[in-house]
């Protein structure tokens, strides 16, 4: 009986451990994620800037639809790229948070057997 108590609160404290971890590696991740939001946010808000700034002083159409095809191009290829990038920061996000449970898992399945 004493055993089993013991067994249980050993893996109680792996579990919260493991939690406390996960919890650590999430919130770094989800702080490195807003930084790289609030980045590219300024960096587009820039660009769309100079871009309407360029448009105002164009004297020709042909040169205003030159500006804003540059700028859909630009404005399309940095989005994909930062698409690109979130995705990778997500998925290391969800292998960060798993990765302190790893061990408990392995723990388990074993015992499913």
């Amino acid at each position: 009986m004493i055993q089993q108590f013991e067994t249980i609160q050993k893996a109680s404290k792996e579990n919260v451990d493991a939690a406390l971890k996960a919890f650590g590696a999430t919130s770094k991740s989800v702080q490195t994620i807003a930084v790289e939001a609030s980045d590219y946010a300024k960096k587009s808000f820039e660009t769309s800037t100079a871009t309407l700034e360029k448009l105002a002083a164009v004297k020709t159409i042909d040169k205003a639809i030159e500006i804003q095809t540059e700028y859909a191009k630009a404005a399309f290829e940095g989005a994909v790229a930062q698409m690109t990038r979130m995705g990778e920061l997500y998925a290391s996000l969800a292998k960060d948070a798993y990765k302190p449970f790893e061990g408990i898992v392995a723990k388990a399945v074993p015992a499913t057997k």
